[in-house]
């Protein structure tokens, strides 16, 4: 890892122990060597991290451009694997830098719905991520959070609560999959991966 991305996993992972008792499940499933596309909920500002704390290796993160706007915070996201997208209006041009990510053998942290609940429900999937799965055919590790929104809704503030992360096992993607290359087509690859996420319960 990148000194400063250490610097951030260790801080990240202690502060989800001691604060939210963060536990985690099944991270025997997580790909951490070559392309693969981590594929969660997203419910609250903590999610990126908890997914980067869940797997052992480094990965990449999308975060909102208006992020990289902030004195503080752009400067340390832009050097702990975050880059800038706005995939709800269609950043056709951080598409492309996510699939040559994947195409060069790293890993992408993708949020399937877009942007974080409001509820704390799943949402509905928008076809960005299938778009990139049928351009890469890259492995998608499905996984779910629990108790983030919890612990800091959108809008709301922040407080202790347990937060667990669950692991389902990968989706594999094959050309045969995609008789063609459109919006449906990827809107209906998102919606199956989605699927994926919403169907991992916590293990009893």
């Amino acid at each position: 890892m990148k000194p400063l991305y250490w610097l951030g996993y260790k801080l990240s992972a202690t502060v989800a122990r001691v604060a939210f008792e963060y536990r985690a499940y099944g991270q025997e499933n997580i790909i951490e060597e070559g392309p693969a596309i981590m594929a969660a909920n997203h419910q609250s500002y903590l999610d990126p991290p908890l997914v980067g704390i869940t797997c052992k290796n480094e990965v990449y993160f999308l975060a909102r451009k208006t992020l990289f706007e902030k004195r503080f915070l752009g400067p340390i996201i832009s050097r702990v694997n975050a880059f800038p997208v706005d995939l709800a209006r269609g950043d056709l041009p951080a598409l492309r830098a996510i699939i040559k990510l994947l195409k060069e053998g790293h890993r992408i942290v993708i949020f399937p719905e877009g942007t974080r609940s409001l509820s704390g429900r799943i949402q509905q999937a928008r076809p960005g991520i299938g778009m990139i799965i049928a351009r890469t055919l890259a492995p998608v590790v499905p996984m779910r959070i629990f108790g983030s929104f919890e612990a800091w809704p959108k809008g709301g503030k922040i407080r202790t609560h347990p937060i667990t992360v669950v692991v389902g096992k990968p989706l594999l993607f094959k050309k045969e999959d995609f008789g063609a290359y459109n919006r449906d087509v990827y809107q209906k690859t998102s919606e199956q991966v989605l699927a994926a996420i919403a169907a991992i319960a916590v293990p009893d």
